[in-house]
Parts: structure tokens; C-alpha cells; sequence
């Protein structure tokens, strides 16, 4: 039985990439190490780190006066980073589109209340169940902040933002956790760009951070670990980093370049996405909450069927076909279709398959 993976986090990774990564494993380069096994001061790694760094460079065509960081804790300690470095003695706007980006304002207002920074809530779609990205009066902004936070893809409830909003010269912080890589964008339109590795990158354990060097913070923070450009001038080696992910990472991006690069991996996520959307729309049976078309996640695909029995006999008949890690986020319910950059077309085929026979055994019950 063929297992097709849906995982949210950590997620499907590349064939390719797992395979060269077991012809590392026991033996890196002749080296007689396991990568798992290489000091991270040693010369096999260094050049790992800046081969991972100069693709990574290459396929989101990073500017040159911003810093590319390693870093660990998830995109949830980048929540306390950001104002932590960023924001100290200004306000700080955040766009509340979804869960997380709920959460990173949470930890604002409670970093609020040690340091001296003043978040506010430029929008939220809370009372719309997060079904859709709000808006808001740019002319709102204070020109003399910190930053405006986004979400540019709501993991858990399928939404996304891939047309910039206009937050009147103040630098745009994008967590950018599930669709980095997935769909182009413009990396000098931000300040700042971060993202968890375990959706579009590689396994859990490394963040990946790009900011512009003029945001890097003057004076130190609280931590040294938790400090920007401290961090840079260390080039990411202030500690012991994630040496495995960072590899899985580089290989990850060779895959994406092999494959065309970033412009030809949206055209397949695309694709793949449409032929998901497409179906459900045209069902009387499976519904999608987001209404809006130009808002849909490519990454993160949310459907019901008619009521919540259909919905857990739909995960538990899905589950024994090998449709793994199907069901919803607990928030949510239902189901949700994770298909990042690794995800076959064929997965998302056979899903669709599965579908039209479990809707044709049940559309009257």
C-alpha cells in the first residue's frame, strides 16, 4: 500500500533528499563520520552551512545587505525575538490572520510588560473563525514603528497572503513558515522573512531567519541567544547549531534547484492545489471555509464533509488506505490536505480518487 503523508510538521520530505541522506549517513564524503557525528567547527560543516546559505540565497534571490541566520528555539521563539530586538521603545503592528499569528501577539503583549514597546492590533478575522485575511485602513500606521507583522500562510486554517498589504513604509516581519519556498516572493519587500525548517525546508530543529542588516538591533538584549546580530557576527555558530537539519536543508534546496527552482516549484504547487480546490467546488458533498479564492493556502488545503460523524469515518476510512495525517487541526476539525513542495501530484490524485468513491457511499447519509 503506497502511504501518502499530509503532516502539517514535521512533513513529507523529497525522496531524493532521504536517499542521498542515507548514502551520507554513515559515511559523509569519505570523511569516515556520519553527518550526524561532524563537529560543527569542523571543515565538512562549513561547508555544509555556506552552501545551504548560498542556495538558499540563490533560489529566493536574497539581496546582498540582508543576513541569513540558522537558528533554533522554532518560529515560536522568533515571537520573543522580534520585538525583543526590534521593537524596544516603538510600536510594533501585528495582522492577526490565524493562530499564529495570534500567538506571536500574545507574546508581544506579554514581553510588554518587561520591556519598553507597545504592540497593537492592526487587524483580526478572530470573529470570522479565521476564515479570511482582514483588512485594514493603512493610514492607521504609525510611519515611525517598528514593524508590521504577517502571516503570509495560516497552517491550520488554510488561508494566505501572496500580494503584499500596504503598511505605509513600516518593514513588513512575515513569519513565513509554511509556504517559504512554495510561491515566489520579493525578499527586499520585507524587513524581515523567518521560518520554521519542518513544512517546505527539512526536519524540526532549525529556524531560518533573513533580515535586512540596517534592522539588526544596536544594542544587546536580554540574552545572547536571543540576540540578532550577535548571532550573524557569529554567522550562526554563537553555540552548537543544528548540524543535521542544516544538512537535510542543503540538500532540500538542491532538490528545489534541480527541480527548475522556486518559479517552476509554484507552478507544480499550484497545480497541485488547483486540482484539489477544483474538485471540492464542484462537490455538493466536501466544503472548503475559505470563500475567497485569492486568499486559499496552497499549502494547507481545509475540508468537511456534510456533518462531524462523516467527518471522522471520512479520517478513519482515509487512515486505512494509507491517507496518512489527514485530520484536522484540533481547533478546526474536519480535514486538511497538507500538500508543501516534497507532496506528490499522484498523492493529491489518488486523494481526489478517494474522495469521489467515499462521497459516492455516502452523500445521502
Amino acid at each position: 500500500m503506497t502511504i501518502y503523508n499530509f503532516s502539517a510538521g514535521p512533513a513529507v520530505l523529497p525522496k531524493a533528499v532521504l536517499e542521498k541522506a542515507q548514502a551520507d549517513m554513515l559515511d559523509y564524503r569519505s570523511s569516515g563520520m556520519s553527518v550526524l557525528e561532524l563537529s560543527h567547527r569542523s571543515n565538512e560543516f562549513d561547508a555544509i552551512i555556506k552552501e545551504a546559505e548560498a542556495l538558499l540565497r540563490e533560489l529566493m534571490a536574497i539581496p546582498d545587505n540582508y543576513k541569513v541566520l540558522f537558528l533554533q528555539g522554532g518560529a515560536s521563539t522568533q515571537f520573543t525575538m522580534i520585538p525583543l530586538n526590534l521593537a524596544q521603545g516603538k510600536k510594533a503592528y501585528y495582522h492577526v490572520a490565524g493562530s499564529w499569528g495570534k500567538k506571536a501577539y500574545t507574546e508581544a503583549l506579554k514581553l510588554a510588560k518587561s520591556i519598553p514597546m507597545q504592540p497593537e492590533l492592526l487587524a483580526s478575522s478572530e470573529e470570522h473563525k479565521f476564515s479570511l485575511i482582514p483588512l485594514y485602513d493603512s493610514s492607521a500606521i504609525d510611519p515611525e514603528a517598528a514593524y508590521v507583522h504577517i502571516t503570509t500562510n495560516n497552517t491550520i486554517e488554510g488561508t494566505a497572503i501572496y500580494d503584499l498589504p500596504d503598511t505605509n513604509g513600516v518593514p513588513i516581519v512575515a513569519d513565513m513558515s509554511s509556504n517559504i519556498l512554495a510561491v515566489r516572493y520579493q525578499v527586499d519587500q520585507f524587513g524581515m522573512i523567518y521560518a520554521g525548517a519542518q513544512k517546505n525546508i527539512g526536519p524540526a530543529g532549525v529556524t531560518v531567519v533573513i533580515i535586512r542588516e540596517d534592522l539588526l538591533n544596536k544594542e544587546p538584549v536580554l540574552s545572547s541567544m536571543l540576540d540578532y546580530s550577535i548571532q550573524a557576527k557569529a554567522e550562526s555558530l554563537y553555540n552548537t547549531p543544528p548540524v543535521y537539519s542544516i544538512y537535510i536543508a542543503k540538500l532540500v534546496f538542491e532538490w528545489i534547484k534541480e527541480l527548475g527552482g522556486l518559479d517552476q516549484m509554484e507552478v507544480v504547487n499550484r497545480e497541485k492545489a488547483g486540482l484539489l480546490y477544483t474538485y471540492i467546488e464542484q462537490s455538493p458533498f466536501y466544503n472548503n471555509p475559505i470563500k475567497n479564492p485569492r486568499e486559499r493556502s496552497i499549502a494547507n488545503i481545509p475540508f468537511t464533509t456534510p456533518n462531524e460523524e462523516l467527518d471522522k469515518k471520512f479520517v478513519k476510512e482515509a487512515e486505512a488506505k494509507g491517507f496518512k495525517n489527514i485530520k484536522g487541526h484540533r481547533s478546526v476539525g474536519g480535514m486538511r490536505a497538507s500538500i508543501y513542495n516534497a507532496f506528490p501530484k499522484e498523492g493529491v490524485v489518488a486523494l481526489i480518487d478517494f474522495m469521489k468513491e467515499f462521497e459516492s457511499h455516502n452523500i445521502n447519509k
